[in-house]
């Protein structure tokens, strides 16, 4: 009964994505290459809304005990589809990201659990995962794979170690991915994610992580996001040491600097960072109880900050700048 209704699920979101290009086609909905992008063409942008009808999909089904997630990822996917189209300032972006966190917090009583501090920590950690995400959507299959490898990791916690979720709710957007990827991971891509895309499917995996930490009381899932994160959060540390404006478009990130500086290929490198994310949840796995959590950031955090640090070097090698 599963099989055949996720069988469904995958013609529904192939149908959505196919109809979707002709309404971005038909109002223009496109991202133009300029001096900041990783790409050369006019592609359409917002392919990634597949994500929020994968939540709509399984919200239809599990009405019951899904509002206040639904309305959350709703809200952000709105909000973040109206910037694709037109710019919105930060301020209104954050304050919906801030609204839609206060949401799933609210749905698993965080409020009344864990002490002030806490919260504020736990608010500072989600807004700024959802928009390190986005910052990483920059290249050719990088937020289709990862996601997969994201949300395979979690699949893999709740079937072998920690039940904590419906399996069909991560497979859902498990699914979503494949069909991104398969417009999305080309030479040529057929379409972008957009803010919609990487930013729904943030605030996706946000929820799900938030709700295994709750279940088995250890943050050691973070790891999960550990590629992502290393990246976005030297990224953002280096632009203030150059005194750039972190809200602005760029090309610092090392995963940029492979793809433009060093024409790299896209997609080599998106499976670059997608394998490197499978080896750390599958130490993550592996050393979950067996090794203080504490141990277990030293362990990955280190490597990934060494690796990260060879973006100077092959900054300085041939003596890059790169503007922001």
């Amino acid at each position: 009964m599963l099989q055949a209704s996720l069988c469904v699920v995958i013609l529904l979101l192939f149908i959505v994505e196919l109809i979707y290009f002709r309404i971005a086609d038909y109002f223009n909905i496109i991202d133009k290459p300029n001096q900041r992008s990783s790409h050369t063409e006019i592609t359409l942008r917002g392919g990634g809304i597949i994500f929020w009808f994968a939540a709509l999909f399984y919200f239809v089904q599990n009405v019951q005990n899904n509002y206040f997630f639904f309305t959350g990822i709703t809200l952000v996917s709105l909000v973040s589809f109206w910037d694709d189209i037109q710019s919105l300032s930060n301020k209104i972006r954050i304050s919906i990201h801030f609204l839609s966190i206060t949401l799933i917090f609210y749905d698993m009583n965080l409020f009344n659990t864990i002490p002030i501090w806490g919260i504020v920590i736990a608010y500072i950690t989600a807004i700024g995962l959802i928009n390190a995400y986005n910052f990483m959507d920059g290249i050719n299959g990088i937020t289709g794979l990862y996601t997969l490898v994201v949300m395979g990791s979690l699949l893999y916690v709740n079937t072998k170690i920690q039940l904590f979720v419906d399996g069909a709710f991560i497979k859902y957007a498990m699914l979503a991915s494949l069909i991104f990827l398969f417009f999305n991971y080309r030479k040529k891509a057929k379409c972008f994610a957009g803010d919609v895309g990487s930013i729904a499917i943030a605030f996706w995996i946000i929820y799900l992580v938030l709700k295994l930490i709750l279940a088995t009381e250890s943050i050691i899932w973070l790891l999960f996001l550990a590629v992502y994160g290393v990246d976005a959060v030297c990224t953002i540390l280096h632009r203030l040491y150059l005194k750039q404006n972190i809200f602005e478009a760029h090309r610092l990130h090392l995963y940029q600097i492979l793809s433009n500086e060093y024409k790299i290929q896209h997609r080599l490198v998106a499976l670059f960072y997608a394998l490197m994310q499978t080896a750390i949840s599958l130490l993550v796995v592996f050393l979950y109880h067996k090794v203080q959590d504490l141990i277990i950031f030293l362990i990955i955090i280190l490597p990934l900050l060494c690796i990260y640090s060879s973006k100077f070097y092959l900054l300085n090698k041939n003596n890059l700048q790169i503007k922001a």
